[in-house]
């Protein structure tokens, strides 16, 4: 499909959330990820709270309505009660402040004069206390992208959630080890003209971040948000998009969804569909009782109900696809998911399918009293669980005739979306009472220093010498500060030679010999000063790393023979070879004596001993 952003009215704004080393925001707690056995696993139930304005959020109360049981995995060694809510937070971890003061800086924002940490209503399990601390820092900037300076209306300090380890229909199993670590959140406003600007803006923002040298690195350590909404559809959050080259296609197929939506809706209102107000659910367990659908036989057997209800006016609708694979069914299917926790639904533009047979639809449609534009839908599952799962459909269903609801979805592999839960409001804020508002002076914002960012090393080191790849390579990683000590320290040593050692030796190393090394900083300096001093030749360096031994107890055997001692060993190699041309001869030479002098200082004595 051809789409033409301008004329269709395309709004799009994003959220860009980088995770920072150190500690973790409200604790002393280390930030790092744990894949072995937790030391305890707690449970928790949580509940939505008034916001400030006294209301409970819509998100909130919906994500209570679920009623799921949340444990939670800790270690004693790395995690603390701070993390289980059952002591107060510390002050606000000063590491992670400054290199959010940094980031206000580069992207020119007002810096707030007191930081008020809030409390954000969050109660899907993903915090122990049921809300998410999170703290205004910066208002009022901009970036410059190639064609638009895009507005950074607010940037925000916050402490990341805990980890998903596994979802079932009742329950969810949480890390705390993700939970508390710092998280920069910049947020722009929604003039991004294409997907591809979109990508542009993440780019950069990212690169701005990691330029401060205390972003954290890896998957899932930079997240994406998108907004987007075209004219006659409304404002949609997808989260989590964690690869950058895949923004432009989740925004594409977003627009396309509401495209889609819209038309769907033009057509139920042509149909003068009105909104479905009383739930008239029907039991037909007995209707598909001998059926071959698997699902349903399970059901049946677990002593579950097959639940009906008719959609007026949805028949052909329900089938409509509003994105690759995904139909308006699919939607109704993703409320009953999240809502209900039912393993998915049946409807009726799908069947006769899944051991459903065209007789017993027909007998569905009657039952139902199914006129010609009608439609059904199915729930195989608990009576409460079902009922609740087509209450959920119902009022999906009457989202569409509305058009594209507003909510929250999440990203998928393919670059779809799936619905998460309504779009939050300003209900789910109210003030953090245990701590204090920290004051920031204008002497202070005075001393924060801009790094110098990633965009601006690229060309600084294509002028070391370093090819247009290696010098982005270096510039984009976290060794870029070892590698301008090293090029400043031996300057005898080329910067393209230094670079190579320190971002692909490893790389290859593993690649010829299945050998895993990770060199000191130590073992790097004892390297690259012995290359410096001519006691080693750069031929002898995989050699040396390959032994993944220290560099300093073994360096030695690698030595340079001296001037005096390589005249001696080429003065007889070449009384045995005498008859040899001098191109043959210095093959056999540096074939004898390789690792022991350079190639030009074998050339340079041969040359003096042939004459």
């Amino acid at each position: 499909m051809e789409l033409n952003y301008k004329q269709l009215g395309f709004k799009c704004g994003i959220e860009i959330h980088a995770q920072l080393e150190g500690h973790k925001l409200f604790c002393n707690c280390p930030t790092e990820l744990r894949e072995d056995e937790p030391h305890y696993v707690i449970k928790r139930n949580l509940r939505a709270v008034a916001g400030e304005s006294g209301k409970v959020d819509i998100a909130a109360a919906e994500e209570m309505a679920e009623a799921k049981d949340f444990y939670y995995q800790g270690y004693y060694d790395t995690n603390c009660l701070i993390e289980l809510d059952e002591n107060p937070p510390n002050l606000m971890n000063t590491d992670a402040l400054k290199v959010t003061l940094q980031v206000c800086k580069m992207l020119n924002s007002r810096i707030v004069e007191g930081v008020q940490v809030m409390r954000k209503t969050v109660v899907d399990g993903s915090n122990t206390a049921g809300f998410q601390r999170t703290a205004l820092i910066g208002t009022d900037g901009y970036l410059d992208l190639k064609k638009t300076k895009l507005g950074i209306p607010t940037i925000i300090l916050e402490e990341d959630a805990c980890r998903n380890i596994t979802e079932e229909k009742d329950r969810v199993i949480w890390s705390l080890d993700r939970l508390g670590i710092p998280l920069i959140e910049i947020g722009t406003t929604p003039d991004i003209k294409n997907p591809d600007e979109a990508k542009e803006a993440a780019e950069k923002l990212g690169m701005l971040i990691r330029s401060t040298g205390k972003a954290k690195r890896g998957l899932g350590t930079i997240r994406q948000d998108l907004n987007v909404s075209i004219k006659e559809g409304t404002r949609v959050e997808i989260k989590g998009a964690q690869d950058l080259k895949s923004i432009p296609k989740l925004i594409e197929n977003e627009v396309i969804r509401q495209i889609n939506l819209v038309s769907i809706s033009k057509e139920l209102q042509k149909r003068r569909v009105k909104e479905l107000r009383e739930l008239k659910i029907s039991d037909v367990t007995n209707l598909v009782a001998h059926c071959d659908s698997k699902i349903i036989k399970q059901s049946i057997k677990a002593k579950n109900k097959i639940l009906g209800i008719k959609l007026t006016g949805f028949k052909g609708l329900i089938g409509k696809e509003v994105q690759i694979n995904r139909r308006l069914g699919t939607e109704f299917s993703d409320r009953a998911k999240v809502i209900a926790g039912v393993g998915g639904i049946f409807h009726s533009d799908e069947l006769p399918a899944y051991g459903i047979t065209l007789r017993e639809v027909e007998i569905l449609l009657q039952d139902l009293q199914c006129d010609a534009n009608d439609a059904f839908v199915l729930v195989a599952d608990k009576r409460k669980r079902a009922e609740k799962a087509l209450s959920a459909v119902v009022e999906r269903a009457n989202q569409s005739i509305l058009g594209v609801p507003k909510e929250v979805r999440k990203a998928n592999k393919d670059n779809t979306s799936s619905y998460e839960r309504p779009m939050p409001g300003a209900a789910r804020m109210y003030p953090e009472t245990d701590i204090p508002t920290l004051r920031i002076t204008s002497e202070e914002i005075e001393a924060i220093e801009i790094p110098e960012l990633i965009e601006d090393k690229i060309p600084k080191y294509e002028k070391l010498g370093l090819g247009s790849d290696l010098a982005k390579l270096v510039a984009k990683s976290v060794k870029a500060p070892l590698f301008d000590n090293f090029v400043a320290q031996y300057p005898k040593v080329k910067a393209a030679f230094i670079a190579e050692i320190i971002m692909t030796m490893d790389k290859m190393i593993k690649r010829q010999f299945n050998i895993s090394i990770n060199p000191t900083e130590e073992d790097y300096n004892i390297l690259f000063g012995a290359l410096s001093g001519e006691k080693i030749p750069k031929e002898n360096v995989m050699d040396i790393l390959k032994e993944n031994k220290p560099v300093k107890e073994i360096i030695g055997k690698y030595s340079m023979m001296s001037d005096t001692e390589l005249e001696k060993e080429m003065q007889k190699i070449v009384s045995e070879k005498k008859d040899l041309p001098f191109n043959a001869l210095i093959g056999v030479v540096m074939k004898k004596l390789r690792g022991k002098a350079s190639g030009k200082k074998i050339s340079e004595i041969l040359k003096k001993i042939i004459g």
